[in-house]
């Protein structure tokens, strides 16, 4: 599934979700998740909130290793997107997702 970096003010806050990936990935009594973020495993809580309409994953180690890879600079500042890899029961690896090139209209 491909996610966003998501940025609140200054500096990053976590990832979106967005709502149809948590329907189809995420079973609804899922408390925990587990990201693999290189050679880190962190587990994440999903609080009430990502059931309820604001489907984001905020953890202090999670904004601190999209920081070191500088996931908050792009040129055009579109978000940032990365590829959410299952690794198992309601674990996850993080990627950089293939960059979408949008055709241009003939002139």
């Amino acid at each position: 599934m491909v996610v966003k970096v998501q940025s609140k003010g200054h500096g990053l806050s976590g990832l979106y979700i967005g709502p149809a990936n948590v329907r189809r990935h995420f079973p609804r009594r899922t408390a925990v998740i587990e990201l693999q973020l290189d050679d880190l495993r962190i587990r994440c809580k999903l609080t009430p909130d990502f059931w309820l309409g604001k489907p984001e994953i905020c953890d202090s180690r999670l904004c601190a290793w999209l920081e070191t890879k500088h996931m908050n600079r792009t040129r055009d500042r579109a978000p940032v997107r990365l590829a959410m890899i299952p690794e198992g029961e309601h674990a996850f690896r993080l990627e950089s997702a293939p960059v979408r090139v949008r055709a241009r209209a003939p002139f």
